[in-house]
């Protein structure tokens, strides 16, 4: 049997940053909470909301609010300034046709994942697209990769493809090893010190990788 793959969304199969970015700076922005520049806010697209907001300051009291106008905008427009990375669909199709079982694997939650995927008509190409559920308490790369398992089963021998250490951790909990890519918004040195087997700068570097072991 081929190793499934399980793949992160954001930063990995689409560069959602400009949405991400631009809801979060809305957000900080409804706290008053300056930014020196629009560089800083690359550190929301990967890790969940809560978690990157606390980091900016916003007390644990304002984190649902801070939240809460970051979807008003996200859900009906920030979601849509995305665009899958070049190659990334012709890997998706060669990997399909080579017999590899696809997922995805994100904090982002499930209901836009797949809204997201479905609209870049890359839906297609995964077995299973699960994400994070804030009602079920599923908010964490580890939570995400628990759900999936317990969806799926045993997949096997499996690997885990994404653009930050964040990734590499989450996977690490299960036993499941990572190879980073490079065009996200990660670190390189983050993800190789958290423990990445490989690190992948193209698609198609990442399509050798896949394909060895």
């Amino acid at each position: 049997m081929k190793k499934a793959i399980f793949f992160d969304l954001d930063g990995t199969l689409t560069d959602s940053g400009p949405g991400i970015i631009n809801c979060a700076q809305l957000a900080l922005d409804h706290f008053d909470i300056p930014v020196e520049s629009r560089e800083q806010l690359r550190v929301f697209v990967g890790p969940p909301l809560r978690q990157s907001f606390a980091r900016f300051g916003v007390p644990p009291e304002d984190i649902d609010e801070a939240i809460r106008v970051f979807r008003a905008r996200y859900v009906p427009i920030g979601k849509f300034e995305n665009a899958p990375y070049p190659g990334i669909e012709d890997l998706l199709r060669t990997l399909q046709a080579e017999g590899y079982p696809l997922f995805v694997a994100t904090s982002k939650p499930e209901v836009t994942a797949i809204e997201v995927l479905e609209h870049f008509h890359l839906d297609q190409y995964f077995d299973r697209i699960c994400g994070a559920s804030l009602d079920e308490g599923r908010e964490t790369k580890e939570d995400v990769i628990t759900y999936l398992l317990d969806q799926i089963g045993d997949p096997g021998q499996t690997v885990m493809v994404g653009d930050t250490d964040y990734d590499v951790l989450g996977a690490k909990a299960h036993g499941i090893p990572t190879i980073g890519v490079t065009w996200g918004y990660g670190d390189a040195d983050s993800m190789a010190a958290a423990g990445a087997i490989a690190l992948a700068d193209t698609p198609e570097e990442l399509h050798r990788l896949l394909g060895q072991g």
